[in-house]
Parts: C-alpha cells; sequence; structure tokens
C-alpha cells in the first residue's frame, strides 16, 4: 500500500539523487550509468520504461517497496507515452523475461484505467482485454492506476466485473486511486468490499501525474490507514509515526500538504475544553 521509499542495501542519498537526475533528464545512457554504479538499486520494487532512443531496451526509472508486499517485483507500464497499446503489449514480454530471468516477480500497471484526460471514458472490458494480454505475456500481478482521479465507486465496480469476467480475481488486483475529486478513500471502500487489498497510496499525498493534465495527488497513506484501522482492518502500521513523516515531508516540500489527517488529526483527537 504505497511506496516507502526505503532505501536498500549499497544505496546512500547522493546515489538516489543522481540516479532521479538521470531519470529526470530522460538519458538512457545516464539512466544506465547509475544503474551500474548502484547495484543496491536492484532491490527494490522497481518500474521498468521502454528507452526513447532504443525501443528494445528497457532500464529501471523508480525505486520504492510496497508496505504491504515487502518483496521484489518488478513494474511494467501496459501503455508508454511513446507508444500505441498494442507495441506496448509487445514489449511487456520482454519485461517479463527480463524480470523472470532475474528470479523476480513482474507486476503490470494498465494507467488511465478508469477514464483518460485525451480520450474520456475508457471501457471497463477494455481494461480487462488489456489485463489478460498482460497476464498471456507472464505478468504475475496486475494494479490499475486511476491517474487522473476519474474514479467513482460505481466505476471502482465496473472495472471489478469486468475483470472478474475476464477470469481476473480481485486477490490478483491492486489499485492506484488519486484523489482529484475526493473520492480516493469511497473508491478504497467500495475496493475492499469486493476482495481488494492491495493499494497504492503516498505520505502527505504527493505526487500527481507530469504527463496527464488535471492529475491531482495521490491517495493519502495516512488518510487510508486511519480509515482502514477505525474499520478494525491490521495494516501493520504505526499511525503516529506515518503522521511524523507526512510531517516531515511536508516540512521538506515547503508547502500545504493535502493530507486530511496533518490538519484535523486523527477522530479520537482531544481538544482542551
Amino acid at each position: 500500500m504505497g511506496n516507502t521509499g526505503a532505501q536498500g542495501p549499497g544505496l546512500d542519498d547522493d546515489s538516489l539523487l543522481a540516479f532521479f537526475r538521470a531519470i529526470a533528464s530522460r538519458s538512457d545512457d545516464e539512466v544506465a550509468r547509475q544503474l551500474d554504479a548502484s547495484p543496491g538499486l536492484a532491490s527494490h520494487s522497481t518500474l521498468i520504461g521502454a528507452s526513447r532512443a532504443d525501443p528494445n531496451r528497457f532500464f529501471l526509472v523508480a525505486i520504492g517497496h510496497y508496505v504491504y508486499q515487502g518483496d521484489t517485483a518488478l513494474h511494467i507500464a501496459a501503455a508508454a507515452h511513446d507508444r500505441d497499446v498494442a507495441e506496448s503489449l509487445v514489449a511487456a514480454r520482454d519485461v517479463v523475461e527480463v524480470g523472470h530471468g532475474a528470479g523476480i516477480a513482474v507486476e503490470a500497471i494498465v494507467s488511465t484505467a478508469f477514464g483518460c484526460p485525451y480520450e474520456g471514458d475508457v471501457a471497463p472490458e477494455r481494461v480487462g482485454q488489456i489485463a489478460g494480454h498482460l497476464l498471456d505475456a507472464g505478468a504475475d500481478r496486475l494494479s490499475f492506476g486511476d491517474t487522473t482521479g476519474m474514479a467513482t465507486p460505481r466505476r471502482v465496480d465496473d472495472l471489478l466485473d469486468a475483470l472478474e469476467h475476464a477470469g481476473i480475481a480481485s486477490a490478483r488486483v491492486g489499485l492506484h486511486f488519486h484523489n482529484t475529486r475526493g473520492t480516493a478513500l469511497a473508491n478504497a471502500v467500495a475496493a475492499l468490499e469486493r476482495g481488494v487489498t492491495r493499494f497504492d497510496a503516498s505520505i502527505g499525498g504527493l505526487g500527481g501525474c507530469p504527463y496527464a493534465p488535471g492529475a491531482s495527488g495521490n491517495a493519502v497513506t495516512e488518510d487510508l490507514v486511519h480509515m482502514l484501522h477505525d474499520m478494525n482492518i491490521d495494516t501493520g502500521i504505526d499511525l503516529e509515526a506515518l503522521l511524523g513523516c507526512a510531517r516531515l515531508a511536508q516540512e521538506l516540500v515547503g508547502r500545504e500538504l493535502p493530507s486530511a489527517l496533518l490538519h484535523a488529526g486523527a477522530r479520537t483527537r482531544r481538544y482542551a475544553s
């Protein structure tokens, strides 16, 4: 449920900074060089992207551990920005081969699964079809992104219905919600009721999407954990420590973050009368 950003063996702040600068510059050679210089990156849950210069080459473009999973996985996108869906599905097989060849589980992520800022609504059946192709390509698990916050509980049900019809059980599904229109927690509850237990979230609601117009921050980790705890769902997360991380994140970015708990505190908060 969300990426902790924990560092693995062999990683330090300088190597991480150099790695992310290489990604920001979109220089394939520089990314590859930073990977060679930072072997600890390979121990993390990782997003794989297609090289812009060479479509047959892939590089790692993000790191982090999943709190719930605690395992190592390669992540592939269902569609890259330079490619159409069909090309990306073909490329997915190459990424799966890379991951499985290294003994690493592979997660396929379908972005804009609930709607697209360019195309409008996306048919759940189309998403189910893409998901089926990704499983056929060898992906071990699937996640679906609400990239611009277009999902509502009804649309969550619609997507899960389509996936179920395609033979994909909720237990294999992860969901990535944005809180653009204030529906992230409601969407999570709708998914929980259908058996989904894996969610992405971000400290303080940081995030967004640089290529999707109107995309705001992700579902807020501390808000989601607070709600789950009150529903008697054990996340294994220390909420107070999590709030401390959110306060630190807010201090570091130098602006107010959209976390409800940072502003209101937990529901058990008491004030002097």
